[in-house]
């Protein structure tokens, strides 16, 4: 099958199963490789609510509930727990919410930095560089 054909089937089963519920991660697993859509919300009206701590090399895949811009060159994964991961991207990357969300394809269930890419849906990708843990100000203090 060409990939162009492929990358069209995926665009189409991705975005049927986004019509349903377009705010839910979505997990689709083509030949033993995972590919998830993660909604984004729109960028956050106090960005200054959170103070960056040091986070992790790598976070589980499936405790990723959604994403929010916090800026050109970050993304700030929202976890079932509650907590807030920030992206650090690379560079800068546009577009991440044009079509309301992004992919990533998760190595063993763990999205890491500096080895994993986000991938906007127009086909721009940009690399993780690190995680930040975000905490509410009002508790950081």
């Amino acid at each position: 099958m060409p990939i162009t054909l492929f990358l069209s089937l995926l665009q189409a089963m991705l975005g049927l199963a986004a019509a349903e519920q377009p705010d839910q991660v979505r997990t689709l697993v083509v030949q033993e490789e995972v590919i998830m859509r993660i909604p984004v919300r729109p960028r956050p009206i106090q960005p200054d609510a959170w103070e960056e701590q040091k986070g992790p090399k790598c976070i589980d895949a499936s405790t990723i509930r959604g994403a929010a811009l916090s800026g050109r060159e970050s993304v700030d994964f929202m976890l079932y727990d509650r907590s807030r991961i920030r992206a650090e991207l690379s560079e800068d990357c546009p577009a991440l919410d044009f079509y309301n969300g992004f992919y990533v394809t998760p190595e063993n269930g763990k999205l890491c930095a500096k080895r994993d890419d986000i991938h906007s849906r127009i086909g721009r990708s940009c690399r993780i560089e690190r995680f930040r843990r975000l905490v509410p100000r009002v508790l950081a203090r």
